[in-house]
């Protein structure tokens, strides 16, 4: 299989690898992956966009593949203020007043809090498992605990043997979440293989470690980035035209979670549950992600 060319986009604080499909001047649409995938699970999403003639945008996240840390003195933050302000700033770095955003997991929660806060931004939005916006005021309580057997991986990472078991055993561990999240996908190991080198990143683990350990008050959030977090804190609605994927089988977020987050977009908002689908909804079912965005699009 033939992949994009790797571009690249300088932003004040990354080298940001991204690849790029379809025509220069088609509305451009921004996929973004999560922990612990990488672009290749917009494999099959990609053609159908630039079919449309849409310009589709996959970066790396940081800690991810290419993509890397213009210094050394930068936080190595995974919070979800930086992801989204990654995201902005390589919007920024390429001229893009606005664009659609579709994402899941980490790249999810980024496209919702661009289009929270920075609304003029986003044609459109496609978010797996609704309004996923971390209520980091709440960070404390206790979830019901067969929703904190499945964040097992997130304690893991709280602890030092955590971050000591994520090094030696990345691909191990991805390539169990990626069963367990998804237990009715049947990938194969040339399939994980062609993520899996992505997690060879020398951020990687860091940025992970922090992402978990951040949301529960165990690490220090970015200076730079608390005015990011204050206004989340508010709970920002989402004026976006959006349409929400969710996994009936989503091994880590429970489709029924988001039943209520209509609340949080005050803009046109769709709901949509996929039969026996996993948590990596762009791979498993690529056809419907896809065809969500060009719903909106021709909307």
């Amino acid at each position: 299989m033939e992949l994009p060319t790797i571009k690249h986009a300088l932003t004040p604080t990354l080298d940001i690898a991204y690849e790029e499909s379809g025509p220069a001047d088609g509305l451009p649409v921004i996929l973004l992956h999560g922990f612990p995938y990488d672009p290749r699970c917009f494999d099959e999403v990609v053609p159908r966009l630039a079919a449309a003639g849409c310009r589709a945008l996959v970066p790396y996240l940081r800690g991810y593949g290419p993509t890397k840390f213009l210094s050394a003195q930068t936080p190595r933050s995974g919070q979800q203020a930086t992801l989204a302000n990654d995201l902005k700033e390589f919007m920024d770095a390429l001229g893009l007043k606005s664009a659609a955003l579709a994402g899941f997991d980490w790249g999810g929660r980024a496209a919702c809090i661009v289009a929270a806060l920075w609304g003029e931004r986003v044609r459109c939005l496609v978010s797996q498992n609704g309004y996923n916006i971390q209520d980091l005021s709440a960070a404390a309580e206790p979830l019901p605990p067969e929703q904190e057997h499945r964040y097992w991986y997130q304690y893991y990472f709280n602890t030092e043997r955590g971050r000591a078991g994520l090094t030696k055993n990345r691909c191990a561990l991805a390539r169990l979440l990626w069963r367990l999240w998804s237990p009715n996908w049947q990938f194969d190991e040339e399939t994980f293989a062609r993520t899996a080198k992505s997690f060879d990143n020398p951020d990687f683990v860091e940025v992970a470690v922090h992402s978990y350990r951040v949301r529960y008050g165990h690490a220090a959030p970015d200076p730079a980035l608390e005015e990011i977090e204050r206004q989340l804190l508010a709970r920002p609605k989402i004026s976006a035209p959006t349409i929400a994927l969710c996994g009936e089988a989503d091994g880590v977020i429970p489709a029924g979670d988001s039943a209520t987050h209509e609340r949080f977009f005050s803009g046109p908002y769709q709901r949509r549950v996929l039969a026996r689908a996993g948590h990596n909804l762009p791979q498993e079912e690529p056809n419907i992600f896809a065809e969500a965005v060009l719903e909106l699009l021709r909307s």
